[in-house]
């Protein structure tokens, strides 16, 4: 399988804001012309926003952003930024005479990364969305700017950030853009070897509150509503095979998925190769912001 890390599927881009004193950030993936989307939440400390939108039975199904950020539940304010953005280029969902924009969005906890008293805010997000690029950039950027890995057990946190890998499915593609933000190690399941290894094993006293691994499954490949949940739920895969461990209590892990829908795509393998990016997604932008 041939891996690409700066192709994102047509329609679909993404913005960093980043808050090098603070030691903080936030990352949008823009989809103007709307995708389906679906979302997966687990771990025992989700920090997230209309995710309940994005659920099977819900009259949404089509999503214009997703917000990735810093700054706890503190951060999820920019997403007011993203839908000013939004709003001003006339993007929403149709009620009436009224277009309103469909953004959801997830948190990382790094307040004790700099300044706890510097979180994103809905000028962030404004920003976040002008600087959107087909092209993003990895490492400790945007919302990965405060992420931290590896801190199980007293071990000496790793820099941790944002990753983005993709691949083809049956003809279509599939990019994951994913931040680390873990209690676990990082393990880079194409190369077999450690990114940020936890040199303590004692998963007794974890930093409660300061870890999560968040991202979104993007793709052009046509789904359900359905679908695009159970795209999400697999792609957790790909959280399992890079972060050791993965899905604690004391993790907000959420995986998101957007579907444009422009090209027809067996469903498995859409779901096998989202496991397969996020993984090395979130190898990538932990290397990637290694001094």
């Amino acid at each position: 399988m041939e891996f690409d890390a700066g192709r994102l599927p047509a329609g679909v881009s993404v913005g960093h804001w980043t808050d090098a004193r603070g030691l903080t950030g936030c990352t949008v993936l823009l989809v103007p012309g709307g995708a389906m989307g679906g979302v997966d939440v687990r771990g025992g400390a989700p920090g997230t926003i209309n995710t309940d939108g994005l659920r099977p039975g819900t009259v949404t199904e089509q999503a214009h952003a997703i917000l990735l950020t810093g700054g706890s539940t503190f951060g999820l304010s920019a997403t007011a930024g993203v839908l000013r953005y939004l709003e001003e280029r006339g993007v929403g969902m149709a009620f009436g005479t009224v277009g309103v924009p469909i953004v959801a969005g997830a948190v990382i906890f790094d307040l004790l990364a700099g300044d706890p008293a510097a979180r994103p805010g809905p000028d962030a997000g404004y920003a976040a969305c002008e600087a959107a690029t087909t092209s993003p950039g990895q490492g400790a950027v945007g919302a990965g700017t405060g992420a931290s890995v590896a801190k199980a057990g007293g071990n000496q946190p790793c820099p941790g950030g944002v990753g983005v890998a993709s691949a083809e499915a049956g003809g279509a593609v599939v990019a994951a853009v994913m931040v680390a933000n873990s209690l676990g190690g990082i393990w880079d399941d194409d190369r077999h070897e450690w990114v940020a290894p936890l040199t303590a094993w004692d998963y007794s006293s974890p930093m409660i509150g300061g870890n999560t691994t968040i991202g979104a499954v993007v793709t052009d490949a046509v789904l359900t509503k359905e679908q695009a949940v159970r795209v999400a739920a697999v792609a957790h895969d790909g959280i399992a095979r890079a972060v050791r461990p993965a899905h604690t209590l004391y993790d907000g892990d959420t995986m998101f998925c957007l579907a444009t829908g422009a090209v027809r795509a067996p469903l498995d393998a859409v779901e096998a190769v989202a496991a397969q990016v996020v993984a090395r997604a979130i190898a990538a932008g932990v290397r990637a912001a290694q001094p």
